[in-house]
């Protein structure tokens, strides 16, 4: 610790910390535009300035300045205070009076810095600079004749996401934030230079002229579209998201979030299933909700319970599921499943189908194995975290699996699944790396558990991770990384098949022979639909996707913003989501839905309200119990006897980032990335 005093007040501060970090501890203001806490320092707009007793005769930037032993601090000196209101009066000779058109106003650094510290008057009365606008692609809006030069935006894609796409050109007063040819930013994460720019050069196009912050209502919750589970705010205006950003959470999502998250909100409004439907006559027609129910309890009552079968989609919560997994049970019938891609994942070993490092565990690993997996699509947060890893150094990565660009240095070790084999006896010359590694970890890609030989893959790496040392009391190194939200909540409740009981494969092989009569889909929608038309299809999901195409009955749910609902996200974090708006037209809650069915089907479901639900949650395990936190699991080795490997080489699922679940391919803006991301790439 360091002996310090701030504006007469003396307190100790870590060793390492610069003086603007100082004053953060113990709770002085200082103003900045280009310093970020996330971001390198660049020591840019000077306006973080204070002046040091004994130091230089001018004031020193804070940013990047390092506390020392006795060193004297004063943040409101007459000259510090002149020195802030010089560098705003330069900053804004060229910022243009924007403010009453600016997307930023009511959000403004700027606005609120010059405000608090500025003038009040200039000086200067020279022409402004124009600077052209940039076209970055279509989730960036561009105004760069308000732009600083902070290099906020810079530091970050280079840091953060690791693409190097923005950087300065040009000197003095014609220096332009540009991609230097003219391309659009493909980053994943790019959306968050829009939170990190102070002013209004950088906002969301799809937003853009849609509203101001003080007409808008927000509600904390989470994202569900993807498996990590990232803390977003989302913005409403009367029934309609406006826009969705991200919730600071250290152990989760840091305060990033992925394109796929802050951009697919405008599919919530199309393509919504507001009324529930059946099909007459080869036409879907609107009826109310007690000929629905009427009519769907009817066609499951007069089947065999071992021809009725319910898979659950991605996007299903746990309440929901809980409630269909009762009912099916009720019925008599086994063939339940939440596995859409057929996943050999073990549901009694909670250990060996969950991220048991955790998210923000990755920082304390020091060595890392993909196994069949591209972080970067299926996880963009979890990327970013290993890369923030890895540029502290001493972090080798190695994949197994096809060659794919991972936005950090990785050692290709090949992509044959006998490597694996040979990891596992100690005759591969990774072994040295793994063996001197004192917490290593490894990450398997659901791509991996999907091939006819995923339990031996299973059962090996769990071999490699017990050899290796990654399975000890304070570390667990094993991972699976997930792309549904829904999967490890769905095998937490055991919604998959018991003794008898069909899985995914056996249930859409078996509905298109006719064998399974009866399929209820619970927002299935990544599915081989077309094994489904000789079957009686009831869908009970918010869009008019795949599953809906070819229901014979529809259930209207509610999309995540729309609900009260429990999700576990790939570490086994449970996490709820909020109401923001309510479901449109006659559309319900999901858990509600099954509930009245029950009632139709002559069941008794002892739930009478969702607080109900979740007591019966709490009695499934102690994750539940324990919401937003990370519960230790006890390790069972896993053990496939003989391991038999195929030689058909790792491969990854073609997969279209933008478009990996009903909402997303109802939203224009993912069309739209998608047109400019990879119809032009190919």
């Amino acid at each position: 610790m360091v002996k310090v005093t701030i504006n007469s007040k003396e307190c100790e501060v870590e060793h390492g910390l610069t003086i603007i970090q100082a004053c953060e501890v113990v709770g002085v203001e200082v103003p900045r535009f280009c310093y970020h806490e996330r971001l390198a320092i660049a020591g840019n707009c000077r306006m973080c300035l204070v002046e040091v007793e004994g130091g230089p005769p001018k004031p020193v930037a804070s940013c990047a300045m390092p506390v020392a032993e006795g060193m004297v601090i004063h943040t409101d000196t007459p000259k510090v205070k002149k020195a802030r209101e010089g560098v705003l009066e330069f900053l804004l000779i060229n910022h243009p009076l924007d403010c009453p058109i600016c997307d930023q106003g009511g959000e403004c650094d700027l606005q609120d810095i010059t405000m608090a510290y500025g003038k009040g008057i200039s000086r200067l009365d020279e022409y402004k600079r124009a600077v052209p606008k940039k076209h970055f692609g279509p989730l960036i809006e561009t105004a760069m004749n308000r732009c600083i030069h902070c290099t906020r935006c810079i530091r970050f894609l280079s840091d953060v996401a690791g693409t190097n796409e923005l950087g300065g050109i040009g000197r003095g007063e014609n220096i332009e934030i540009s991609t230097y040819i003219k391309r659009h930013i493909s980053s994943e994460l790019s959306g968050n230079i829009i939170d990190l720019c102070p002013v209004g050069a950088l906002t969301s196009k799809p937003y853009s002229f849609t509203a101001r912050p003080w007409e808008l209502s927000h509600c904390e919750t989470i994202d569900v579209l993807d498996a990590v589970g990232s803390n977003i705010r989302v913005d409403c205006r009367g029934p309609e998201v406006m826009r969705i950003l991200p919730r600071l959470n250290e152990e989760v999502n840091e305060e990033w979030i992925s394109d796929k998250t802050r951009f697919a909100y405008d599919g919530l409004k199309v393509q919504r299933l507001d009324r529930p439907y059946i099909k007459k006559e080869g036409k879907l027609v609107s009826v109310d909700w007690n000929e629905v129910l009427t009519f769907a309890a009817k066609k499951i009552k007069s089947t065999k319970p071992n021809k009725i079968a319910a898979i659950a989609g991605d996007l299903a919560d746990c309440e929901s599921m809980l409630l269909l997994k009762e009912v099916m049970h009720k019925l008599g019938s086994a063939n339940i499943d939440c596995r859409q891609d057929g996943a050999k994942l073990i549901p009694s070993n909670r250990g060996s189908y969950v991220f048991n490092t955790t998210i923000q565990g990755i920082e304390s690993a020091d060595l890392c194995l993909l196994i069949n997996t591209n972080p970067r699509i299926e996880a963009p947060i979890i990327n970013a975290r290993l890369r923030k890893r890895y540029l502290q150094g001493n972090f080798p990565i190695a994949s197994i699996g096809p060659n794919v660009e991972y936005l950090y240095h990785v050692e290709r070790l090949g992509n044959n699944p006998n490597i694996l084999d040979e990891i596992a006896k100690g005759n591969h010359k990774f072994c040295k790396l793994l063996s001197v590694a004192s917490n290593p970890m490894l990450i398997i890609g659901q791509d991996a558990l999907v091939r006819d030989d995923s339990e031996s893959i299973l059962a090996l790496t769990s071999k490699i991770a017990e050899k290796f040392n990654m399975i000890r009391d304070n570390w667990n190194g094993f991972n699976v990384l997930h792309k549904a939200a829904a999967r490890v909540g769905g095998l937490d409740i055991g919604f998959v098949p018991s003794k008898g009981g069909k899985d995914i494969n056996q249930m859409l092989k078996q509905a298109e022979s006719g064998e399974v009569e009866v399929v209820y889909l619970l927002g299935a929608d990544e599915i081989d639909t077309s094994k489904l038309e000789n079957t009686f299809v009831i869908y009970q999901g918010h869009h008019g996707d795949r599953g809906a195409h070819i229901a014979d009955v529809i259930l209207p749910g509610a999309a995540y913003t729309e609900k009260y609902a429990t999700y576990v996200n790939t570490e086994g974090r449970v996490q709820r989501t909020n109401l923001a708006v309510f479901p449109p037209g006659e559309a319900k809650e999901d858990w509600l839905i099954i509930k009245n069915l029950s009632q139709y089907l002559s069941l008794s479901l002892l739930y009478d309200s969702l607080f109900d639900v979740r007591k019966k949650l709490d009695t499934i395990g102690p994750q539940f119990r324990s919401v937003d936190q990370v519960v230790k699991n006890t390790w069972v080795p896993i053990s496939n006897g003989k391991i038999n490997l195929s030689n058909t080489p790792f491969t990854l699922k073609e997969c279209n980032f933008y478009m990996t679940d009903s909402i997303g391919r109802a939203s224009k803006i993912m069309a739209d990335c998608t047109k400019d991301f990879y119809e032009h790439s190919t």
